[in-house]
């Protein structure tokens, strides 16, 4: 990656920023320059008008519907001359389109109302009389209109009538009884209103305007709601004829804003001082001399393109080209779900795409079930067009293993196996995943010695976490360990290795605390011995990936053996049921474990993820034919 500043004279600007849009290479740089001189923002006055264009535009094309974008067949600049005057019309247009919209407004807010009225009205269905009469109280009689719990309902009943009050239950709907209290006025309304709140009584207020029988209620409501979407019908036919001649000149303004797009993405890094413009950006090595061509074609007046590497400083803002592979994307949205990989660092994807694939197919090795999975991922291509090759090929992964292990939709006896059962020989499979797993923590502390020596930290890369010394001692231990199984002892060359590289590991966070003495001790025994734990677990955490190839074999078995206990019928459902089980319960957990697994016991040891992705300055060319 490079570091360019492009110094151009500001009437040069537009055609600039075209051209750089055009190459598809320039990623902004949106610091301030050096030079204190460049305190101007010559882009804010073109942006400004731009944002205020595409504004009305929007909120046109909601009323007057534009499909797809124009396609741009010349590249052309795009004056600010040009640019106030198509904001100027569409200002205009604006103003005669939104009194359609208010139109449309006002019919939304009755439908709104009359929605609002037939859901009150619901709750007063069961009710055929005036429902004006149960708004209040009269000269002589109290009304309450109301919900009560099912299980108050008797006391209430009983409260009521002793406070000489009629209680009628129109209506049960769920746990609630819809009910009518009735009574005189006078010394009972404060006795009655502690009864109504001891059973919970909740009040349904009559809104105004239903002072009807419900059923002409009903009927009226839903003629409103009829005549309501005739009228936006008509309004909407209105509109369309109206709107019909605007729909060319329309598509040119979008067309318009795309060509103005590029200068207005630029405006948070340009800067000027009289009419000379500054610049600044990044762009990868190899795009440098197209770049510089092409400015060359398109500027017709003098420019300075200078071109330095990043300075160890500004490696945290340099940002890193994606991965572009057909066959990697997938992978690398779920490499990005952790993180962006830093300017110089080692992207993961690839290695996050082989080793995922292999250890997915070693936990869930059946031909059957990952036939399934392939097919279903390639059926769903058009849902999920970025993701679906990654169920492809973890369905083709768990194809091969299951070929490897002889196993068909959990059937054992179909398929001569290609080289072991997991079931038949758990120790072998042990043994594998054991190798596995060292095999893997042992290329991840490589690569993040790679990362750091790749930034110049060497001190880092020999003593940091995960670093020289750490796997000087995990290979060390490994050796140890080896033949101690073997042989019955350590060695003394590993172990003098192991002791060896966890006291420089001792002295080298020794010296970097600055801290009381008996502080210092404690925090470098606990460092050394969660180095020696870590390790060690993060080993046998490679176990599970045995663990769940004989898991899957297990359920498998658990499945025909409830089969065997069942009808013909029975059986074949079961087998059914239980392979979609597998699929589906057992498949998620060997996704979830391999995520963890790589995530934890690998990125966590050579992928920092705090970068930030390649975005450069784009055209939009557009879909539709202008």
């Amino acid at each position: 990656m490079k570091h360019v500043r492009l110094l151009v004279l500001t009437e040069n600007l537009p055609q600039a920023s075209l051209a750089l849009a055009e190459t598809e290479s320039f990623h902004p740089d949106t610091r301030a320059p050096e030079e204190i001189r460049l305190d101007a923002m010559p882009g804010r006055d073109y942006r400004e008008i731009f944002n205020q264009a595409q504004s009305r535009l929007a909120k046109i094309t909601r009323l007057i519907p534009v499909d797809g974008e124009p396609r741009i067949d010349e590249v052309r600049v795009v004056e600010f001359a040009e640019l106030g005057a198509l904001n100027d019309w569409l200002g205009e247009l604006w103003g005669e389109v939104s009194s359609y919209e208010e139109d449309f407004r006002r019919l939304d807010d009755s439908e709104r109302l009359t929605k609002e009225q037939q859901a009150s009205l619901a709750n007063f269905a069961h009710l055929n009389i005036d429902l004006g009469l149960l708004r209040g109280k009269t000269r002589f009689l109290n009304f309450h209109v109301g919900l009560v719990p099912r299980e108050n309902l008797r006391q209430l009943e009983d409260a009521a009538r002793l406070a000489d009050y009629l209680l009628h239950v129109y209506m049960h709907e769920g746990e609630n009884a819809h009910v009518v209290v009735v009574g005189p006025t006078g010394d009972q309304e404060a006795q009655i209103a502690s009864v109504l709140a001891a059973a919970g009584f909740q009040n349904l207020p009559i809104p105004q305007g239903l002072d009807r029988e419900p059923e002409a209620l009903y009927r009226d409501l839903a003629e409103q709601r009829l005549s309501i979407e005739e009228q936006r019908q008509s309004l909407q036919e209105t509109l369309e004829r109206w709107g019909q001649p605007f729909h060319e000149r329309l598509l040119n303004a979008r067309k318009t804003l795309m060509l103005a797009e590029p200068l207005v993405a630029l405006d948070p890094s340009l800067h000027s001082a009289g009419h000379l413009a500054h610049l600044v950006g990044w762009v990868p090595a190899r795009a440098v001399a197209a770049l510089d061509q092409r400015l060359r074609e398109s500027l017709n007046l003098p420019f300075d393109l200078l071109v330095r590497d990043p300075r160890p400083d500004e490696r945290r803002l340099v940002p890193t080209v994606p991965v572009k592979s057909r066959w990697l994307t997938p992978f690398a949205m779920l490499v990005h779900q952790y993180g962006i990989p830093s300017y110089g660092e080692v992207d993961p994807t690839p290695l996050f795409a082989v080793t995922f694939l292999l250890m997915f197919g070693m936990m869930f090795g059946d031909l059957g079930h990952g036939g399934v999975i392939a097919l279903a991922a390639w059926l769903a291509r058009d849902k999920l067009p970025k993701f679906y090759l990654f169920g492809v090929f973890a369905g083709i992964s768990s194809m091969g293993f299951g070929l490897l292990f002889g196993s068909l939709f959990g059937y054992e006896e179909i398929l001569p196996a290609l080289w072991m059962s997991p079931l038949h020989d758990p120790i072998l499979m042990l043994k594998v995943a054991l190798g596995w797993g060292i095999a893997f923590i042992v290329i991840a502390c490589l690569l993040g010695i790679y990362n750091r020596l790749a930034i110049g930290d060497r001190v880092g890369a020999v003593f940091e976490r995960h670093g020289l010394v750490n796997l000087l001692f995990y290979l060390a231990f490994l050796w140890g360990g080896y033949g101690l199984a073997t042989s019955g002892g350590f060695g003394a060359l590993p172990a003098a290795l192991a002791v060896g590289s966890l006291l420089a590991l001792a002295a080298f966070q020794w010296r970097h605390l600055s801290a009381p003495t008996g502080e210092k001790i404690l925090v470098v025994v606990i460092e050394t011995l969660d180095t020696v734990i870590v390790y060690l677990s993060n080993t046998l955490s490679f176990l599970r990936v045995a663990a769940f190839s004989l898991n899957h074999v297990a359920l498998a078995l658990a499945v025909f053996t409830l089969a065997d206990m069942m009808g013909a019928f029975g059986h074949l459902v079961t087998i059914l049921l239980g392979n979609v089980f597998i699929l589906v319960l057992e498949g998620g957990i060997v996704m979830i474990q391999v995520m963890r697994l790589q995530y934890y016991e690998g990125f966590s040891r050579y992928f920092s993820g705090d970068g930030h992705q390649f975005l450069p300055l784009r055209l939009r060319r557009g879909s539709a034919s202008s």
